[in-house]
């Protein structure tokens, strides 16, 4: 059985989902890939609620996070995570085409660990989400869970 975290990816564009799983998947990471297409799911899915009430109990080695979508952005996810104790420490990456400096800038005063626009050329974008899963997936430490 898979004993490392998983990664959280948080995108409601089917293509963009489907180039960035390709990707994760050809850095042959061993992390399963969890993907949900809006924030509302991404909270329910951190704070084990609706269909993720059971999952196991474990924050993801890092959350990969669109700005724009529908019922609750990525800037609101970003927002109710730093507030939450559980998840104030998750390593959350906003992979976004917005190249909008306030986003940006809201980004790093609410305590994004890093703010990556998504190449539009298929092998920079290819290139760019690996460099990011090896990181956060396989290179990063990031501090033990506090007890739920």
């Amino acid at each position: 059985m898979n004993d490392l975290k998983p990664i959280l990816l948080v995108e409601d564009d089917p293509r963009d989902a489907e180039l960035t799983l390709r990707a994760l998947a050809n850095c042959n990471l061993a992390n399963r890939v969890t993907l949900v297409s809006d924030g509302v799911e991404a909270m329910e899915y951190l704070q084990y609620e609706g269909s993720y009430k059971t999952r196991k109990k474990e924050n993801p080695a890092v959350m990969l996070l669109d700005i724009k979508m529908p019922r609750m952005d990525g800037i609101e996810v970003l927002r109710a995570a730093r507030s939450d104790k559980n998840l104030k420490t998750l390593p959350i990456v906003m992979l976004t085409s917005s190249r909008e400096d306030p986003d940006l800038i809201e980004c790093y005063a609410l305590g994004v660990n890093a703010y990556v626009v998504k190449p539009l050329d298929f092998k920079e974008f290819m290139d760019s989400v690996k460099n990011i899963g090896i990181f956060w997936a396989l290179i990063n430490e990031i501090p033990p869970e506090s007890d739920k």
